[in-house]
């Protein structure tokens, strides 16, 4: 049987420039994410606050959190400050203000 499927619902990722830094060496990425439990932990917690928020954007959502040491790092492009701002206040409340390093960059949304 085939299904044929329309590609009026596909749409290009518009965040793809906005994820070149990825490709910088020496630029932190996910793979770096520590194998101890205790910073896989903390990753995944503030992970689950961010997708827990509805309020917060696709872009948002999409944040990469990197654990390492007990260090969070947060990286990705966010839709405003506001967002930011709120993105790195859940990994504060998780990981404390000391523990968080705060790379995102506002990417505001195309007319």
């Amino acid at each position: 049987m085939v299904i044929p499927c329309s590609t009026a619902f596909a749409q290009a990722p518009d965040n793809s420039k906005a994820n070149q830094q990825d490709r910088d060496k020496g630029s932190a990425t996910a793979e770096q994410q520590a194998e101890n439990q205790a910073d896989r932990d903390l990753a995944r917690k503030i992970r689950k606050s961010l997708a827990d928020d509805k309020n917060l954007s696709t872009y948002a959502h999409n944040i990469k959190v990197i654990a390492r040491g007990g260090t969070v790092m947060l990286k990705g492009p966010v839709r405003s400050e506001e967002e930011k701002a709120a993105i790195e206040a859940k990994a504060v409340e998780v990981a404390g203000a000391a523990n968080v390093k705060n790379e995102m960059t506002v990417k505001p949304k195309s007319k």
